[in-house]
């Protein structure tokens, strides 16, 4: 039996089994498990199983389990349960005890949380299954910035199909955002995805609302992902009067109607002064606060990577790169995983621990490309000390870029994977960035951050 079948079977087993299993979802290193009975769950023996990094309890069911592998487990085990990457389990196949129980959980689960919270989870959820095309697309833009940065031409005809391929999805993002927004909220995806395009439409430059001509893309994604949910709300409450024989045709056509119209004329201007205040409040934080600024924002990223929310920050990056043509938040942010490598390579000197030593040699590479869960839940975490070192290290990279004023045209991805998406030729200052968090990780980690006793903690 292949190992990724090995690690499905055992994950099926220690979840309670198929007929507990909802929902699989997967993101770069997590599979994302909606399950009816938390309680039948065994989080300690998940933890055990050979090639589990971590495990965060949440709404969902994060098992952490690193890239490349995530995807072939997640097929096995929508090959072991006949479920749908994607696909949740109709309701009428479940009992009443099981429908109970899922409710019950909803309950307990929103309760948990604080509303931010929440907030985040659900933005993370729309944007998760767009992440593949994000960052090929984003790495496809970067090559063909960097050759005509380079001094290629860029009229040729292998640049512009570079740029065409590179460019569609930012170009049609937004359809995709309505439809995920309102496939999350148990609407009719579709309706979302009008949404998207009523908002970011060009030919909303033609139409003249409160004696001002409409913006294309105007309240940037926040706005698309509010109406996609509005259309949600209007869509469940209009189908409660509509009779069934005409239920297909008299409830999207008033919801769109309806929606379509509170758009234009309230959702469209409400969320262009919404976006534009984060937007340039983010700008004016880095650009005034400087040092203070970038260290405090990178110094405490790697707690939200820990609990799986970083994903909540997507459309604010996207709105940016919308907006200003780059992001200037996620360099910053990216000195995260970098301080943790170096916090890693500096427990790697120390340690005489074999398991640690493997944990580290396993995680660095794709530490080194963007990629932190696996030296976050095999090595920082679980000593506790490395992961504040780590931390501090970002800090130190974090307050670099933010002076230097770095930017990214696209997102998807960090570390040394980023550098063709830099912005304005800043190439060598992120490498800078990147190689002070390094530096600053494995000498906090190296004086103050490690122990050989700490080893005792890794099983």
């Amino acid at each position: 039996m292949k190992k990724e079948q090995q690690m499905a079977t055992s994950i099926l087993e220690n979840i309670g089994g198929k007929d507990n299993l909802q929902k699989i979802m997967f993101c770069q290193t997590r599979l994302r498990l909606s399950i009816n009975k938390k309680d039948n769950a065994d989080l300690a023996e998940l933890k055990k199983i050979n090639g589990v990094m971590g495990v965060v309890d949440d709404d969902t069911l994060q098992i952490v389990v690193g890239p490349g592998t995530v995807n072939k487990v997640a097929d096995e085990l929508s090959a072991l349960t006949g479920l749908a990457i994607g696909e949740e389990k109709n309701p009428d196949d479940l009992t009443l005890e099981e429908q109970a129980a899922i409710n019950k959980q909803k309950i307990k689960s929103k309760t948990k949380k604080t509303p931010i919270k929440q907030l985040l989870r659900k933005i993370g959820n729309i944007f998760i299954p767009l992440i593949p095309g994000l960052v090929a697309s984003g790495l496809i833009n970067g090559i063909a910035n960097f050759a005509i940065n380079a001094g290629a031409d860029p009229k040729s005809t292998l640049l512009s199909i570079l740029v065409l391929i590179g460019s569609s999805l930012f170009t049609f993002l937004a359809i995709l955002v309505g439809w995920n927004t309102a496939k999350e909220f148990n609407g009719t995806p579709v309706l979302g995805a009008i949404m998207g395009m009523i908002l970011f439409n060009p030919a909303l430059a033609n139409i003249t609302i409160y004696g001002e001509a409409l913006t294309p893309g105007r309240g940037g994604l926040f706005g698309v992902i509010f109406a996609a949910w509005l259309i949600t709300v209007v869509e469940k409450q209009v189908r409660k009067g509509v009779p069934n024989s005409v239920d297909i045709i008299i409830t999207p056509l008033i919801s769109l109607l309806v929606v379509g119209l509170l758009s234009l004329y309230a959702i469209q201007p409400l969320f262009g002064v919404f976006t534009d205040g984060i937007t340039n409040g983010i700008q004016a934080i880095l650009n005034v606060g400087g040092v203070v600024a970038g260290a405090v924002l990178a110094g405490f990223f790697l707690p939200l990577v820990m609990v799986g929310l970083h994903q909540g920050l997507t459309p604010i990056h996207l709105d940016l790169i919308h907006q200003f043509g780059y992001t200037s938040l996620l360099p910053v942010l990216a000195m995260a995983g970098a301080g943790q490598v170096g916090a890693a390579i500096a427990i790697y000197v120390k340690t005489k621990n074999q398991k640690l030593r493997n944990n580290i040699k396993g995680g660095l590479p794709v530490g080194f490309l963007g990629i932190g869960e696996p030296l976050l839940y095999g090595v920082t975490l679980p000593l506790g000390r490395p992961f504040v070192t780590a931390c501090i290290g970002a800090a130190f990279g974090g307050a670099f870029q933010a002076v230097m004023h770095t930017g990214a045209v696209g997102i998807g991805v960090s570390g040394l994977s980023l550098i063709p998406l830099i912005a304005q030729n800043k190439y060598v200052y992120y490498f800078i960035g990147l190689v002070i968090a390094y530096a600053a990780g494995f000498i906090f980690t190296y004086l103050f951050g490690y122990n050989e006793k700490m080893a005792e903690n890794i099983k």
